[in-house]
């Protein structure tokens, strides 16, 4: 699979006519309706509905800006386009009859595959996947992009670039969830960066500091990462849970230590660490949070404070969140229908993507000017109307709640 890409490598602009009503454009290749994608290829994925369509391009590994022209001569248009396993890109851009729009952003592509190691060292020579990855488009070799709403794609370009990348380490509030109505802000936080910059998305369900590691996922993240990359580490829902004891990290001793061991990787590289508080759950005691996670936050908060690390604070935003919505607005920001306290649903991503944007561009501020200008202030405190914050479902539909933290 992973031979397949590095054959399919792209080394200039590749243009797809998507709407061929005649001749393609001069250098594009036109895609008829309902090409199926073939390995090493181009064409859409199983499972499209109408205009909704997944179109995949074989690529290997790294960044690339894709670009998009949206509209059509005869009908208006609204286009969402997510890429990979769901990662927004673009939300709910709307044109006219007539109208059209062009629109880039970068797309971060990766598979499993490492570097063997030398004769006798310990290691690995792909990350060790969970068996719910398999089929994931998160670790394939190659770009598929997600067109919602009512879509309306003329032209698709797909370029590679060296830009900055933001990396995230973390669990299930992190990961790019794969299936509706399960969603996690670092999916979300693509659409809140410019075309200037990657963010690629290492965390998966379930991960702590340690397993992160013994997974070889941190491995992988840390050998992509070059000098002026930033990458953003936060865990804690699941190194709290004393049940599982090969992985459990307290807050005195060993959650510090570990989150040292990350900065200390990254910073090897030429890589910038950035801590994350873990978002808190949804448990409200007379109309106030509960806290779960205050000794783990705190424990963070210290360690950036004594290693001079950027510290994004969602834990504290996401308390102000919830109690500003009450408990029951606040339960509609969740999965499972507000059942699961921990998991976010797609408004509930939206948000968390904003308050760490937010955080971002008061603490890194060479990262701010990397955001869209609208997602350099957020307030969790004055939150938008719920109505306000809807987003085209993926065309991945599953009723399992995430498994693990």
């Amino acid at each position: 699979m992973w031979m397949l890409a590095m054959l399919a490598a792209v080394t200039g602009p590749q243009t797809f006519d998507l709407a061929p009503g005649g001749p393609p454009a001069p250098g594009s290749i036109a895609v008829a309706e309902g090409t199926p994608y073939q390995p090493g290829g181009h064409g859409y994925e199983p499972g499209g509905t109408g205009r909704e369509r997944l179109f995949s391009v074989a690529v290997a590994e790294g960044n690339y800006r894709v670009t998009v022209r949206l509209g059509d001569a005869r009908a208006a248009s609204h286009t969402t386009v997510k890429a990979e396993s769901r990662r927004l890109m673009l939300r709910n851009i709307t044109t006219a009859p007539g109208q059209f729009v062009t629109a880039s952003f970068v797309v971060n592509v990766r598979t499993a595959a490492l570097a063997a190691p030398p004769a006798n060292a310990p290691g690995g020579t792909a990350v060790r996947l969970k068996s719910r990855e398999a089929g994931s488009f998160t670790w394939d070799d190659k770009l598929t992009l997600e067109f919602l709403g009512d879509p309306r794609v003329q032209r698709v370009t797909i370029e590679p670039v060296t830009v900055p990348t933001i990396f995230l380490a973390g669990d299930s509030t992190v990961t790019d969830q794969r299936a509706e109505p399960a969603a996690s802000w670092g999916q979300m936080l693509p659409a809140l960066f410019r075309a200037d910059i990657a963010v690629a998305n290492h965390a998966e369900s379930g991960e702590t500091l340690k397993s992160f590691v013994t997974e070889l996922r941190l491995d992988k993240l840390l050998s992509q990462v070059k000098a002026g990359d930033w990458v953003l580490i936060q865990f804690g829902h699941n190194d709290q849970k004393s049940e599982w004891p090969q992985t459990y990290a307290d807050p005195a001793v060993t959650y510090p230590a570990w989150l040292r061991t990350y900065i200390a990787e990254v910073r090897r590289r030429g890589g910038k660490p950035v801590l994350v508080t873990s978002p808190e759950r949804r448990n409200f005691d007379a109309g106030r949070i509960r806290h779960t996670l205050a000794e783990y936050a705190e424990a963070m908060r210290k360690v950036a404070g004594e290693e001079r690390v950027p510290l994004v604070d969602l834990q504290a935003a996401t308390i102000a969140l919830y109690e500003a919505y009450g408990p029951i607005e606040a339960a509609k920001l969740f999965n499972d229908g507000g059942r699961d306290k921990t998991h976010h649903n797609n408004p509930g991503a939206w948000l968390l993507a904003h308050a760490v944007a937010a955080g971002l561009a008061d603490t890194v501020p060479e990262l701010a000017a990397h955001l869209h200008p609208d997602a350099r202030r957020f307030n969790p405190a004055h939150p938008p109307a719920l109505d306000s914050l809807s987003l085209a479902p993926s065309l991945t539909a599953s009723s399992e709640r995430p498994a693990g933290s």
